[in-house]
């Protein structure tokens, strides 16, 4: 997936802040407060006093973090300088334990420490559609987590959206046939176009691959010239393993050619037949999905996009199967990095 329509004006724009304080022990040593216009969504913790020390008062509230978190899907952490990569990973540990591995990749980053990545490393000038993060894999991460570390010049927003709004807004109707049907993800590597599968699955060996895609039920296909096209079906809803709650957790929209700007999708299909496309996707059973309901689909996740203006040392934790991000277009630089926790593969899907 290259870039996406964009978002910026789907975003409600969000500056100001609501406080509220929050008691943790016997000691206040945090504020909670709401950004304005978007109550509950995400939850701030900032320190009421001067130098609390994240990493150290989270490792001593973890469970309370952890039941913040699966009831406002998404925090951010503002106030506590945090300058430095090596702070944030140890952060992720202290919440949620080691951080993950970028494995069977979609998107390019560059691993800039530890298990710490870049955020995707798409033109600066170009959006990107909201999405859970590996919602197409087999496993996926149940946290992400997002560092501040150099403000954008401008733009460059991360806007999050409530997973739960997003599922409520969807019409019955599109939610059965997927339910039904399920999602057929079709990805081409080595085209030129995209990530080559050497990247993606993070091995020059074909037979690594091939065992990879065996065991999680991937099609795979070598092409001439040393390219590869898979094809793997997925579910659209899953149930979310604490909360137990149904979930709208899939790259359908994401990863199907319409959702891309015109621009780059005039250019794609123009350069390759839709079945050598980088990312498209179908109906389980191959059948095209209809452009009607990947335009409500659309439209159910833009509405519920809240965005904020990055400051540095900014540290914010989404639910990845509660809360969606996307990114704005921005004037460099901008330095925002990734850490992702918690793999999880589900067993049943719906």
């Amino acid at each position: 997936m290259l870039t996406n329509q964009n978002q910026q004006s789907g975003s409600l724009k969000l500056g100001n802040i609501r406080r509220k304080a929050v008691n943790v022990g016997e000691n206040q040593l945090v504020t909670t407060e709401y950004l304005n216009d978007s109550p509950n969504f995400p939850l701030v913790i900032k320190p009421a006093v001067k130098g609390v020390d994240l990493l150290t008062w989270a490792k001593s509230n973890r469970e309370f973090l952890q039941t913040e978190l699966l009831k406002y899907a998404a925090i951010l952490f503002r106030g506590f300088n945090v300058t430095s990569i090596e702070e944030f990973e140890q952060i992720i540990a202290a919440i949620c334990g080691e951080a993950l591995e970028y494995r069977y990749r979609a998107s390019p980053r560059t691993q800039v420490a530890g298990r710490i990545y870049t955020s995707t490393d798409y033109p600066a000038d170009q959006s990107i559609f909201p999405h859970n993060e590996h919602a197409y894999s087999p496993t996926f991460p149940l946290k992400i987590f997002f560092f501040c570390l150099t403000p954008p010049a401008q733009g460059g927003e991360t806007p999050i959206g409530n997973c739960r709004q997003v599922f409520a807004n969807i019409d019955p109707k599109i939610k059965e046939k997927f339910i039904e049907r399920k999602v057929m993800y079709m990805r081409n590597f080595g085209d030129g176009f995209g990530l080559p599968w050497q990247t993606v699955f993070q091995s020059t060996e074909k037979a690594k691959v091939e065992e990879y895609c065996t065991k999680n039920g991937i099609d795979f296909e070598w092409k001439e010239g040393d390219k590869l096209r898979t094809r793997q079906v997925g579910p659209a809803i899953i149930k979310h393993p604490i909360t137990r709650e149904m979930v709208w957790f899939n790259h359908a929209t994401f990863f199907h050619v319409s959702t891309l700007e015109a621009k780059i999708r005039n250019s794609l299909l123009s350069s390759f037949k839709e079945e050598d496309l980088p990312t498209n996707t179908y109906y389980g059973d191959g059948s095209v999905i209809e452009p009607e309901g990947l335009e409500h689909l659309r439209q159910a996740y833009q509405q519920q996009m809240v965005s904020f203006t990055w400051e540095k040392g900014d540290v914010l934790m989404l639910d990845n199967m509660l809360a969606i991000h996307a990114r704005n277009p921005f004037v460099p630089p901008r330095k925002i990095l990734v850490g992702m926790a918690e793999p999880y593969t589900p067993s049943v899907a719906v």
